[in-house]
């Protein structure tokens, strides 16, 4: 099982476009050792061949000119991808299929069914792509019942469903409901080794923490490094929890978790915000969390399991 990182950043990627924070200024003037990044996609095979779509952000065409084994060419209009999951339904993860209407036959998008009506009343998306390729929409069980996808060797699924909230433009905006965000294990069939993948994490409860300690590699929300980041930068009034993110520090913060697992067990953090101070390849921060044994996850990580 391979495990391709598309885009690594939280929404708005880093630098993003209308920031001027510590991070942001320092990448665009060369003052601090960093690493741009696009906003959080995936994508994971089996057989080297045939690819799963793990959210479909804004930076989507970017991410596929950047990783041209998703073009195999075979054809006139061609793809890898044979199937696309939406963890949520938040933008970020999902108007990078506006992108992606020029395909030939419809999409098979995996989501749960809160996603899917978020996606044709609230935000028509799927609507909207009945006037181009269309959708076949595929109901994701988040009971953690084993799921299969057609045109996909070798990869098993199961979901379930994460404590969060419903994007803002859903009617069920602080009303969420199981199935407005998940966790997904991918096992190889072959193998059966597991990576969990869990972008946006806010509790770690018992069922996610059992899916974590049964992974090898574990590849979890890393959007902020303290609760209060965005509030002690002048930049929102809301704390990390409040956003539906699990802070790395504080009581019962990313890190005190990751530190439980063993030892063989590959850590990394994905969808860093552009304020995290882990950005910073020299920071104080970065570097605990390598004696720490976590890793960052880049736009082009490649990771074989």
């Amino acid at each position: 099982m391979r495990l391709h990182v598309l885009g690594s950043g939280a929404g708005g990627g880093f630098p993003q476009w209308n920031c001027n924070c510590h991070n942001c200024d320092g990448l665009r003037k060369g003052t601090i050792r960093a690493t741009a990044r696009t906003q959080s996609s995936i994508t994971v095979t089996g057989d080297n061949e045939n690819w799963v779509l793990f959210n479909a952000s804004p930076d989507i065409l970017t991410q596929f000119q950047q990783f041209p084994e998703l073009q195999p060419a075979r054809a006139l209009r061609d793809t890898a991808v044979k199937a696309i999951v939406l963890i949520d339904g938040q933008i970020d993860h999902t108007t990078g299929l506006y992108m992606l209407r020029e395909h030939r036959q419809p999409h098979e998008i995996w989501c749960t069914p809160p996603v899917q009506e978020d996606l044709t009343q609230g935000n028509p998306l799927f609507r909207l792509l009945g006037h181009y390729c269309g959708v076949n929409w595929n109901a994701l069980p988040i009971d953690e019942s084993v799921f299969e996808m057609k045109h996909v060797p070798n990869l098993r699924f199961h979901a379930h469903h994460l404590r969060s909230n419903a994007p803002p433009y859903s009617p069920r905006r602080d009303k969420p409901v199981p199935g407005d965000n998940i966790g997904v294990t991918i096992e190889d069939t072959k193998t059966g080794r597991k990576i969990y993948y869990a972008p946006g994490l806010v509790d770690i409860e018992p069922h996610v923490w059992a899916a974590m300690q049964a992974a090898d590699v574990v590849l979890v929300d890393g959007t902020f490094w303290t609760d209060d980041e965005m509030i002690a930068l002048g930049a929102s009034k809301k704390y990390a929890r409040d956003m539906g993110h699990l802070p790395q520090t504080g009581e019962n913060g990313m890190m005190a978790w990751l530190d439980k697992l063993p030892k063989t067990t590959r850590k990394i953090l994905i969808h860093i915000n552009n304020t995290n101070p882990i950005l910073n390849e020299d920071s104080a921060q970065r570097r605990e969390l390598e004696s720490r044994g976590i890793e960052v996850a880049y736009d082009g990580m490649d990771i074989t399991v």
